[in-house]
């Protein structure tokens, strides 16, 4: 499963409420003092998927550039491709970023440089499965439907 979308989209919230019991966690954020974070990314994944075990990218996972070796590692090891966009404005992202504390903040800078390399997946990149997502923010829920266009497989 891949996570795309600005920082403080919702991703990592919506990791913790719907997937934390049954899928590892791999998120470039838990990597803060990895020398090679795309490298330490790569072999957590082909630990999980060895071991037979389900797995979250959560990262902001921008473009195909990023998305392709994430793809290719799932697809060599067998696993299904399902893919979250979460939707979500510069300002609300902006909003929701200043909410936070300590290393959970990112500089606003970041909001605005993924945003502009921001593309929403397509099926065509290999997932089997697409969907957008947005966040309530009344009540911090969220609303989870089939990509446009996506036509997905069961």
């Amino acid at each position: 499963m891949i996570l795309i979308g600005l920082p403080a989209s919702g991703k990592t919230t919506f990791y913790r409420e719907r997937y934390a019991a049954t899928h590892d966690h791999i998120s470039k954020d838990l990597m803060r003092h990895a020398r090679r974070p795309g490298k330490r990314q790569h072999d957590l994944l082909a630990a999980s998927f060895t071991a037979g075990r389900s797995v979250v990218v959560d990262n902001t996972n921008p473009d195909q550039g990023v998305r392709a070796p994430i793809i290719a590692l799932a697809r060599e090891r067998g696993a299904r491709v399902v893919g979250y966009f979460f939707e979500a404005t510069a300002p609300e992202a902006l909003r929701r970023n200043r909410a936070r504390e300590g290393r959970e903040r990112v500089p606003d800078v970041a909001i605005f440089t993924v945003r502009k390399h921001l593309e929403p997946p397509q099926r065509s990149e290999g997932f089997d499965e697409l969907y957008l997502v947005r966040m309530q923010e009344t009540d911090r829920t969220f609303v989870v439907t089939p990509m446009p266009g996506a036509a997905n497989e069961k």
